[in-house]
């Protein structure tokens, strides 16, 4: 069993929350947070318990997440891509798989989509490419990278940290602290066993986890950064409205009708979206712990719920900035990052807005391509 535990959880998200403005600084996560989220499990909640992950469902998964964004939306982020990413574990060979995960500590991270080129000669491929939104990587123990190789397969590339280079390109407007940079390989070698044909390999243990496409996973850790960010933004309004008393007021904002029906709709809505992402999630849960696929439509229930929460976040967290009023766009206030954090999540393709007309493509009844679903 890994280390991932309630207690430990709360424990990472307490001192990401410390360090957060130390991420932001220095564009990704020092070392104190990676060491806690390491030390409470949080790269490998995905990961097979085979290989030593926690056994933790779906939902406690993005619980999990939901809880350290809450502190600090990269530190959430970069947990929910490393654990979704520790999923893949379920697909390579057992000894690879016990290799890239000597312990439940280890992080893992990268991009699936194939912009590498490999070659592949016997039991090995040679590979050359360069991805962008690199998420965590420059903490990570195994990179990944998604390539088109001359044999016809589209392959998900595992490799060793010290292969990959990095570029300083993480100069944005959010999301600061998760160092999702570009990375690049030129002509570096890995074993065939180290990959994972896209499509034609299937799991090769019998877990719930390996039941979830991986980019299902993918969207649901992002949604549930969106969530705890939002959460984020409403636990810290209602601490400045309990407090501040707008110019030419005697009441504070807290004391304001308008303040009071703007929080009361945007908290029920925050409800509402964590719900549902929740529900979904749980049901597709029951389904993979009872050896059912998670099919099409489970897929689709879960992927609507995950664009939602992070749309509904969003709006969320506009609010909250809005009802603080000035004092929401001083750099000592944590509610200018948690906007900037919040519209970086749209721009994630699992979450973007566009999904909305792939999503609805099938739910009215048109032919639909379900490999990126």
């Amino acid at each position: 069993m890994g280390a991932w535990s309630r207690a430990g959880v709360g424990e990472a998200a307490r001192v990401a929350g410390e360090h957060a403005d130390a991420a932001e600084a220095a564009r990704r996560l020092p070392d104190v947070t990676v060491t806690a989220l390491a030390d409470a499990g949080m790269f490998t909640l995905c990961l097979p318990e085979t290989y030593g992950g926690p056994g933790a469902s779906t939902v406690e998964m993005i619980d999990a997440v939901a809880e350290v964004a809450a502190a600090d939306a990269s530190a959430g982020w970069c947990a929910g891509i490393a654990s979704t990413t520790s999923s893949l574990a379920a697909f390579l060979p057992p000894d690879v798989a016990h290799e890239l995960f000597p312990s439940p500590r280890t992080a893992t991270g990268g991009v699936f989509a194939p912009n590498a080129r490999g070659t592949v000669e016997g039991d090995t491929v040679t590979l050359t490419g360069r991805w962008q939104w690199g998420s965590g990587t420059q903490h990570c123990e195994w990179i990944v990278g998604g390539a088109m190789c001359d044999d016809g397969t589209q392959r998900i590339c595992v490799f060793a940290r010290d292969q990959v280079d990095f570029h300083d390109t993480w100069h944005v407007s959010g999301m600061q602290g998760t160092g999702s940079l570009d990375f690049s390989v030129d002509a570096v070698t890995i074993p065939l066993e180290r990959t994972i044909r896209v499509g034609v390999d299937g799991a090769r243990v019998d877990d719930p986890i390996a039941r979830f496409p991986n980019m299902t996973l993918l969207a649901l850790g992002i949604a549930a950064t969106a969530v705890g960010n939002a959460r984020h933004a409403l636990d810290e309004v209602r601490e400045v409205a309990t407090a501040k008393k707008p110019q030419y007021s005697s009441r504070t904002i807290a004391q304001s009708p308008y303040a009071q029906d703007g929080f009361a709709r945007a908290e029920a809505r925050w409800r509402a979206a964590r719900s549902l992402l929740r529900d979904e999630v749980g049901v597709a849960w029951k389904r993979a712990v009872a050896g059912a696929p998670v099919d099409v439509d489970v897929r689709v229930a879960m992927r609507l719920a995950a664009a939602h929460a992070v749309g509904e976040s969003v709006a969320v967290t506009q609010i909250a900035y809005e009802l603080a009023g000035g004092t929401a766009v001083y750099a000592t206030s944590p509610l200018g990052r948690c906007l900037r954090d919040a519209h970086v999540a749209t721009q994630h393709i699992m979450v973007a807005p566009k999904l909305h007309q792939t999503l609805g493509t099938y739910l009215l009844g048109n032919e639909f391509d379900a490999r990126m679903i």
